[in-house]
């Protein structure tokens, strides 16, 4: 699976808004790897901010 589907399939599962942090943990990839997958994904408008340093998939 790629990574930015394994992070929006984390975070779908989660049911609320998760940090970078949370999803490393989550996922067991590197914190590092998951900030750049955020950039993308926030890039694409994929995933939304409900509340500061924290983000869920923005198809809801």
């Amino acid at each position: 699976m790629e990574n930015k589907e394994l992070v929006l399939d984390v975070m779908r599962k989660a049911g609320e808004p998760l940090n970078a942090g949370k999803v490393a943990e989550l996922t067991g990839l590197d914190r590092k790897l998951v900030d750049k997958v955020f950039t993308e994904l926030k890039k694409e408008g994929a995933i939304v901010s409900p509340v500061r340093c924290k983000w869920e998939p923005a198809e809801k």
